[in-house]
């Protein structure tokens, strides 16, 4: 998930250096919420921890 998150990131960076302003803020707005999204699974991950079945 934050893997995805950084290559929008990117790909909002190099959109924006070359002047495609609505791409780069499409990519950087799911860029955004894929980063929140895999921040929230990780603290749910580490907050349950590991039972066992």
């Amino acid at each position: 998930m934050l893997q995805w998150a950084l290559v929008f990131l990117v790909v909002a960076i190099v959109a924006g250096l070359l002047g495609f302003t609505g791409v780069a803020g499409t990519a950087s707005s799911i860029a955004w919420i894929l980063f929140v999204v895999g921040l929230i699974l990780a603290l749910v991950f580490f907050l349950r921890g590991r039972t066992p079945l």
